[in-house]
């Protein structure tokens, strides 16, 4: 390969334009129009616009992205992770387009990605299973009929997704139908598929990863574990490697089984094998992700390989450097540093970064998206930068993550820096009595959580517009006068739905925490309804958020299904 079109964006964009450049290879970004000052466009070698804002019209439009590599001459494709990464028919495209693929084949996406093959695929090798439904169940009615049979809770889970996205963990009867329907809306909003499956979810437990790589000669390699349990909403925050914590029988048989199921799917590049770990300890397979995982740097810190310039060579044709496991070198953490606020149950919260001064030092990496008045955008992911620190030992490691935490500095939009610093000093993570974090210890143990951020002020608009022209590929900066746009802004105002900070709000309307898009009402117009009832669920940065009747009263809907609000707009008032 000589040139990579990099079908993603954000933080792992940055990661791939670096691999590409110690593997020698040009990189050609893409980015929608929210992303066109973003710090990836900046630093490839070529970068298009998509000519849009939302993921279905640039990220995940997979006609724009071919086209957009046959004109700029690029050979192979790094689809990154999430997005399209996992989708056997982009993978297909982009082979028929006479491109390299960076990824497995797509036929072992399909059979992987499609999670009830992929049980099928654990359990012919032996690999450790928890009861689960043959295939998708059609409702929830079924799912309600597993649990009688195996008992709660039971996880409703996207059978084509991952990432925690179409995720549900229902423990009782009661609440199995809103479960089932919100996992497969947001499977649907996700994956474009909304088939969702059933297994015993084991509680409490811990999520135990290995790292995996697959040669074009037949070999498979694993490069250790991951702990992932630390997570909000079935989504990772905190990882670590090696896997702290874990017996040398359990990461034997983790090992063991990870390499078996991708001998038997002839895997190829790299990849994950997920597993639960019970606090019983009962191991059980969760899914293989067909991509590059977002926590890979604490793997790569703790074996010394590059897994993007690892996926080129693969791609490339070439054979693995090793074919054992290395022995861990020290102990590695990685922070996901995402736009969210703890203190408000971990919403988004997108905008300008005023101030963004990373710590550095012996130990600190960072892998970063963003820089001091880079924009983040409401319609994608809140994934900022991932801050990883490395020690000799878990302890050193802990040590310096504190010091590093510390030292980070982010204005301008809420942060989860605050619950890291405190997550860290918590009992269960430090582990000296044994850990006890498992993937809901947020919502049940953690008390530690800090408190709301304050809301940012609206930045004063500034005497110039800037934006940005495309010529072949390169961007330039244009500078306009404010005041030329005076008559279209004033209009645009009068039809906005979002409200400005600090303005007066009428106390009978209910407004939109988040900007995003209502996904569904909950309830008719008109409705009565009770302090706490359910109303709505909005979608924002990929992820689901409840909106609940803050009183008593008549509910008047004012905002239309499927509309993009921005946080503050009214969804609907109560009579007086």
């Amino acid at each position: 390969m000589k040139k990579v079109l990099i079908a993603n964006r954000g933080e792992i964009a940055v990661r791939i334009i670096r691999a590409c450049r110690d593997y020698d290879v040009a990189s050609v970004a893409v980015y929608a129009d929210p992303d066109m000052d973003a710090l990836f466009v900046r630093l490839a070698e070529e970068a298009y616009g998509l000519s849009g804002n939302r993921p279905a019209e640039t990220y995940l439009d997979i006609a724009k992205l071919i086209e957009i590599a046959r004109r700029s001459g690029a050979d192979a494709v790094h689809p990154g992770y999430g997005f399209l990464s996992e989708r056997a028919e982009f993978a297909r495209a982009v082979i028929e387009a006479g491109l390299t693929w960076i990824g497995p084949d797509p036929q072992v996406i399909e059979a992987l990605g499609d999670k009830v093959e992929a049980r099928r695929i654990a359990e012919s090798v032996g690999a450790p299973l928890v009861a689960g439904s043959d295939g998708p169940v059609e409702s929830a009615a079924e799912v309600v009929a597993f649990a009688e049979k195996h008992g709660f809770p039971v996880a409703i889970k996207a059978a084509h997704g991952g990432g925690g996205r179409g995720l549900k963990v229902a423990r009782r009867l009661e609440e199995v139908a809103e479960l089932y329907a919100s996992a497969v809306r947001e499977a649907t909003v996700a994956f474009g598929r909304g088939e969702c499956f059933v297994e015993r979810f084991l509680d409490r437990p811990r999520h135990i990863e290995a790292q995996v790589l697959a040669d074009r000669h037949g070999s498979v390699l694993v490069l250790g574990t991951r702990d992932c349990s630390l997570q909000r909403r079935n989504q990772k925050l905190v990882e670590e490697a090696p896997a702290p914590f874990v017996t040398d029988a359990q990461r034997s048989a983790i090992h063991d089984a990870a390499k078996a199921i991708c001998a038997a799917a002839g895997y190829t590049g790299a990849g994950t094998v997920e597993f639960l770990l019970g606090a019983d300890g009962t191991i059980s397979f969760l899914e293989v992700n067909t991509r590059l995982q977002v926590e890979h740097p604490v793997t790569e810190e703790t074996t010394g390989i590059d897994l993007v310039v690892e996926q080129f060579r693969i791609a490339d044709g070439l054979a693995l450097p090793m074919t054992e496991t290395p022995a861990p070198r020290g102990h590695s953490i990685e922070f996901r540093i995402n736009a969210e606020d703890p203190g408000r149950g971990f919403l988004p919260t997108p905008g300008r970064i005023t101030a963004f001064e990373p710590p550095s030092g012996p130990g600190v990496r960072l892998d970063s998206g963003v820089v001091t008045a880079s924009a983040v955008p409401g319609v994608f992911d809140s994934l900022m930068a991932k801050l990883i620190v490395t020690g000799a030992t878990r302890e050193e490691a802990l040590k310096r993550a504190r010091r590093a935490l510390a030292e980070f500095r982010i204005e301008g939009v809420a942060t989860v820096l605050p619950f890291h610093r405190a997550a860290i000093e918590a009992e269960d993570f430090i582990g000296t009595n044994g850990f006890r974090v498992h993937t809901r210890w947020i919502e049940t143990d953690f008390a530690d959580m800090p408190q709301a951020d304050a809301r940012p002020e609206r930045v004063p608009d500034p005497s110039l517009v800037r934006t940005h022209i495309e010529i072949d590929g390169r961007r330039h900066e244009l500078a306009i006068p404010f005041g030329l746009f005076s008559g279209f802004t004033a209009s645009a105002q009068a039809g906005d739905s979002a409200v400005a900070v600090g303005a007066t709000f009428d106390p009978a309307d209910l407004t939109a925490p988040i900007a995003g898009t209502l996904q569904a009402w909950k309830i008719a117009d008109g409705d009565k309804v009770r302090q706490g009832d359910l109303i709505a669920v909005m979608e924002a940065m990929k992820m689901e958020t409840q909106i609940t009747a803050p009183r008593d009263g008549t509910f008047r809907v004012v905002a239309a299904e499927g509309s993009y609000l921005r946080a503050g707009a009214v969804l609907g008032r109560f009579e007086r």
